[in-house]
């Protein structure tokens, strides 16, 4: 199946779950048709309130309906002969990975923890005018963590310098700590297209290890 380029359905976000049926990542939209091709992984479809699974054949009879009765509820991806929705939660089918039980320490997750908010005047920044402070300075002997590291505005960050906030007359809005799950799988769940990954995220204790 040769996937159409330039089509803005490609940039979609699919939710990969293991056998059992535990989150695991999450990967682009070629990558999911890939492994749908080689019947390495199944379509997990929320439909009026039940989950149906689908290889890729019965996945791509069921788009020919869908594109005919409810065109604007999908993304579509154009083949040369057909139109195919994306999926946005696929199952493995060979194999039984487990999912990480941390949350990987990087400056993508700390600024998702935060929401790109400066964790001193509160006000919430594209992630380019952001930076991150050590509440602790290293220079005082503060180490990189989940509970030293947050974020920063410019002027908020040259404003407290290398000093503590005490010391600086600053305060945080909220004690920074570890997160329990990804907070980077928010920002996908705030967009009404990804609520089927409700189901499989909440309440969960594990996170998704984003690729």
């Amino acid at each position: 199946m040769a996937l159409v380029e330039l089509q803005p359905a490609l940039h979609c976000n699919v939710l990969v779950l293991n056998k059992h049926y535990m989150p695991l990542r999450i990967i682009n939209v070629k990558r999911a048709f890939c492994m749908l091709c080689r019947d390495l992984a199944e379509v997990i479809s929320y439909e009026q309130g039940q989950f149906y699974n689908y290889n890729f054949e019965s996945w791509r009879d069921v788009s020919r309906l869908k594109h005919s009765f409810e065109p604007d509820e999908h993304d579509w991806v154009t083949t040369v002969n057909f139109h195919i929705a994306v999926p946005r939660i696929v199952r493995l089918l060979v194999y039984d990975r487990l999912p990480r039980a941390d949350v990987k320490f990087n400056r993508r997750n700390i600024f998702a923890r935060d929401g790109n908010r400066c964790q001193y005047c509160g006000k919430k920044f594209p992630t380019s005018e952001l930076s991150l402070d050590h509440i602790i300075p290293r220079s005082l002997g503060g180490g990189a963590s989940w509970e030293n590291l947050v974020c920063a505005c410019t002027g908020c960050n040259t404003q407290k310098g290398g000093r503590t906030p005490k010391q600086a007359h600053m305060t945080l809005i909220k004690i920074p700590e570890k997160p329990k799950r990804n907070p980077t799988v928010h920002l996908h769940l705030n967009s009404s297209k990804y609520h089927s990954w409700k189901q499989f995220l909440d309440n969960a204790y594990w996170s998704v290890e984003l690729t």
